[in-house]
């Protein structure tokens, strides 16, 4: 009885654990970019401010024949009207001319006579050459005044925006604190209840353990007695003919399938250590596990970065009122998750599709943004299922320096089932050879390939 209370503690706690990491991990996000939000505002008004300004000087910088920077722009604009105005005319002119197979009258010839006198007397409008020296003393006395004004309007936006900013930031500060004291305190907690609980316990570099696991379908043995490591942060390959029983591994560890035999543990995001057999399947991508099938799977109505959202829907803490009155946690969320996505795209060289619909979008590219559909909940496992399958030479080097860079930026830990042996020689730190549901050999690739017993498996015996 007293085992039971303690178990119910104890996922009690990890309970409130993950809830207080979220919150803590979302304001964390939260603050950078609601800073350069507001941050983008300020700059925005303070550049219409600037614009009032010089809108309100311009009138008088003209009569005084002032050629400042803002009457350029101004002479600028109207010029190009004008020419854009007359070159639609005599575009025109040109294809009457033609239509009606007939000689230039002087009609063009006018046009351009036309456009030259009235930028002419634009330009005189703009730049007086001997401008009244009552307008150059209205112009010295009116920019005092509009500086003055134009100042003062600045310094009360940046008062407004520093109080706005400093009391944001104090106020996600507080509690990204509280969030890492609750946080404390509950380890604190859950290390006392845990100490007569029995508990699976591996090296700190393994991630993910299969001891003796076993899938029969009927009298078929899928998957018999199999055990293996997989490091933290490495690339593991599964490798093996068609039929060994590498699919089955990888669905048994999301939970697919229910193992006939056997035990799957996993270091999760919070490095606590899970019996994966227990979990269900809906779960199992809320303890950091993530997978790609063989085929491309994408929702085709929607473009590339909501395809990226939907795959962040463990990550947002709204709940159904939330999103039916579309609450302001879910509009902020949003933002971090959108903000995410487009990170996630930059960093994979994918940002220029964001907005594109999958569908016609390359193969190679859509298994990339796969890839990084995938990143979007923190993984600390991505499995992949022939994630090579169809792609030419040079997509499949495109995959593999893709994965490289997620394993290495993202911190993430790939394991892998693929028929390519260049792709799995190239990336993989640690092979895995099965045939027939058994292990023939573990190593590193050098290892694999010079292996006897899976050269016989693959080429078959003498």
């Amino acid at each position: 009885m007293a085992s039971i209370l303690n178990k119910i503690k104890i996922s009690w706690i990890n309970g409130r654990i993950k809830s207080h990491q979220t919150k803590h991990d979302f304001n964390s996000s939260f603050l950078p970019i609601r800073t350069s939000y507001l941050e983008s505002i300020k700059a925005n008004k303070l550049k219409i401010l600037d614009l009032k300004y010089k809108n309100q000087l311009l009138p008088f910088e003209i009569k005084a024949g002032i050629k400042s920077d803002f009457v350029q722009k101004e002479f600028d604009e109207a010029k190009q009207e004008i020419e854009d105005k007359f070159s639609w005319k005599e575009r025109a002119a040109k294809q009457a001319l033609i239509r009606n197979n007939a000689q230039d009258t002087g009609e063009l010839e006018n046009l351009k006579i036309e456009k030259n006198n009235i930028l002419a007397s634009i330009k005189d409008k703009f730049y007086l050459e001997t401008p009244l020296k009552t307008d150059v003393e209205a112009y010295e006395s009116n920019k005092k005044i509009i500086n003055e004004a134009y100042h003062l309007k600045v310094q009360k936006i940046e008062e407004k925006f520093s109080s706005k900013l400093a009391a944001f930031v104090t106020k996600i500060n507080i509690s990204i604190e509280s969030h890492q004291i609750a946080l404390k305190l509950l380890k604190t907690s859950l290390s006392k209840v845990e100490v007569n609980v029995k508990k699976e316990v591996f090296d700190e570099d393994i991630v993910l353990k299969i001891d003796n696991l076993s899938m029969y379908f009927g009298g078929l043995k899928a998957v018999d007695k199999l055990s293996f490591e997989v490091k933290e942060g490495e690339v593991f390959g599964l490798i093996g003919p068609n039929g060994a029983g590498k699919t089955t591994v990888f669905n048994c560890i999301t939970r697919f399938y229910k193992p006939s035999d056997g035990d799957i543990y996993f270091k999760n995001n919070l490095n606590e250590i899970v019996h994966l057999n227990d979990i269900a399947v809906h779960n199992v991508i809320k303890e950091g596990i993530v997978r790609t099938f063989q085929n491309v799977e994408m929702i085709w109505e929607l473009n590339i970065i909501d395809n990226l959202l939907v795959a962040a829907h463990t990550m947002y803490r709204s709940g159904f009122f939330g999103h039916l009155f579309n609450s302001r946690l879910l509009r902020q969320e949003e933002i971090v998750m959108r903000k995410k996505a487009e990170k996630i795209l930059l960093d994979l060289d994918l940002l220029q599709y964001g907005y594109q619909y999958p569908l016609g979008l390359p193969y190679g590219i859509l298994k990339k943004i796969e890839l990084a559909r995938t990143l979007m909940i923190n993984p600390k496992l991505i499995i992949l299922d022939e994630p090579a399958a169809g792609l030419n030479d040079a997509e499949t080097t495109g995959l593999a320096d893709t994965i490289k860079k997620i394993q290495k930026d993202y911190q993430a830990t790939i394991f892998l089932v693929e028929h390519d042996m260049g792709l799995v020689m190239d990336i993989c730190d640690t092979v895995c050879a099965i045939s027939f549901g058994q292990k023939l050999a573990i190593g590193t690739p050098k290892e694999i390939q010079s292996s006897k017993v899976v050269q016989e498996a693959y080429l078959g015996g003498e």
